[in-house]
């Protein structure tokens, strides 16, 4: 016998012809099962515990189509690959409304079918829930006086997974529409508000990533004068712990300490402005970076930090622009092997490579003089010229790389997995195969002198990407055989 719930009142499944109104019905159900399930876990605090287990459930949204009508191929999203059934559940749609009302348009309009809005069947933890408000959050495990899995649902790993991006979905039912499920980004929602101690909210559509903490002064200087000038578009900066700016020399609070990966965020309309995430070091920071920046489905992110220059000729300061990708740094081997290729895309590349000639002021063939083309190597060990030279060296030369790391590449994997446009523009900051180590004396000037630049060339691009069709930033080389509508 299937033991008695607790559930919102249930709502029957509408029809919708226009996105708006569709988006409006996926904020209402949403709002409703939070409210339901903060209020009846307050109670439960309080000491009033519920007669049955309490259960809301994420809303959905479904096309149904049976049609093979040919769609406009020039686009990468924004319509399904063959008559069926397509279903996704949503979570956050305030967060997300742009994007929803933009993708469930398209589906409108490529396959001429209305779509429906209703709740699912996928049960809403009660964290998350919990989070989504304003109040605390759920105690630990034992730390609550009623056992609290046998009263509301608990995050499930069956449904928090990367099997649909992965290409690996093997379910039944209707086929998935959109590239995560609910409870996938509401776990990323989470965790990016713990790592980057910013809410995610703030996060803008571009986004910059870059192992060094010299480059928050000057993203946070930069953001200062662009506040200062109205015809920027920009409207406020977002520094650690939410603390917000919205005029040049506001003051910002020097947090207690910083979290493992601080975010920093210049807001524009629409979300168009530039986040900047200081990873730190190493590959299994930048693929966790990434994993959680992905459901926010930024336009573009890019890789601008210090690498090891591997050729005689560079020299420190140069900048590295990677047009392919030696992947040794084994986290994402599970997730895609490291035989698939990871392509430079050409958006991508020229916005960097014109922003670096408008930075320095060169151009054609004296833009070779400080920046070189090539393959960036990742690594997982951070002492990697320590080792055995025979081995390392040897494939770094037949793999004609320029340049070495510990983040691009899987930033850049992540990208091509993730389906978000991606890039990577790097500058030398030591020679260790021909002696220049990255030690204080040698690093101060170089920092102090190349610093501003780097991040200069980083924003240029992006603000250049801003300008670009949404439909030429997100390349069809990114999508596989059978990808899902929404981008």
């Amino acid at each position: 016998m299937t033991p008695p719930l607790l559930s919102p009142p249930a709502r029957a499944p509408q029809t919708f012809t226009e996105a708006r109104p569709a988006v409006d019905m996926l904020c209402v159900l949403y709002a409703e099962a939070v409210a339901f399930l903060t209020a009846r876990f307050d109670e439960a605090l309080r000491g009033r515990l519920p007669a049955a287990r309490v259960r809301a459930y994420y809303p959905e949204i479904r096309l149904v189509t049976t049609s093979h009508a040919k769609i406009d191929s020039r686009l990468s999203f924004g319509h399904v690959p063959n008559p069926g059934t397509y279903a996704a559940t949503i979570t956050r749609p305030d967060l997300f409304r742009g994007y929803l009302e933009q993708q469930v348009a398209l589906l409108l309009e490529n396959h001429d079918v209305p779509v429906t809005v209703a709740v699912s069947d996928t049960a809403m933890p009660v964290h998350f829930a919990v989070a989504a408000g304003e109040g605390p959050g759920v105690p630990q495990e034992g730390a609550a006086e009623f056992p609290l899995r046998d009263l509301f649902d608990v995050p499930d790993l069956a449904a928090i997974n990367d099997d649909i991006v992965n290409g690996t979905w093997a379910g039944t039912g209707a086929r998935p529409l959109a590239p995560f499920t609910a409870q996938r980004v509401d776990y990323s929602l989470a965790r990016l508000a713990h790592y980057t101690a910013t809410d995610p909210a703030h996060f803008q559509n571009y986004v910059l990533f870059t192992n060094y903490q010299f480059y928050v002064s000057e993203f946070e200087a930069f953001a200062r004068r662009a506040l200062a000038d109205p015809a920027s578009g920009y409207t406020a900066f977002v520094s650690t712990d939410n603390a917000e700016i919205t005029t040049p020399d506001g003051t910002l609070p020097v947090p207690e300490r910083l979290p493992q990966m601080p975010a920093y965020h210049l807001k524009r309309a629409g979300g168009s402005g530039i986040t900047l995430v200081n990873i730190g070091v190493g590959p299994s920071n930048a693929k966790t970076a990434t994993d959680h920046v992905a459901v926010l489905r930024p336009h573009a992110w890019v890789m601008v930090g210090h690498c090891a220059g591997l050729r005689n000729s560079q020299s420190l300061g140069d900048f590295v622009l990677a047009h392919a990708y030696l992947r040794e740094d084994r986290v994402l081997d599970a997730d895609l092997p490291a035989w698939v290729p990871i392509p430079a895309l050409a958006e991508i590349q020229i916005a960097l490579q014109e922003a670096v000639a408008a930075e320095t002021q060169l151009e054609g063939f004296d833009l070779k003089r400080i920046m070189r083309t090539g393959t960036v190597a990742s690594v997982d060990n951070r002492n990697w010229e320590l080792r055995d030279q025979s081995g390392p060296v040897q494939r770094l030369s037949q793999s004609r790389a320029i340049a070495l790391d510990m983040e691009s590449a899987t930033i850049a994997a992540n990208g091509f997995r993730f389906r978000v446009p991606y890039g990577t523009l790097l500058c030398v900051s030591d020679k260790p195969l021909q002696g220049e180590l990255k030690l204080p004396g040698m690093a101060s000037d170089f920092y102090k002198s190349q610093v501003a630049r780097h991040l200069m060339i980083g924003i240029r691009a992006m603000e250049s990407l801003r300008r670009m069709p949404l439909e030429r930033i997100h390349s069809r080389k990114l999508r596989s055989f059978e990808e899902t509508a929404f981008l």
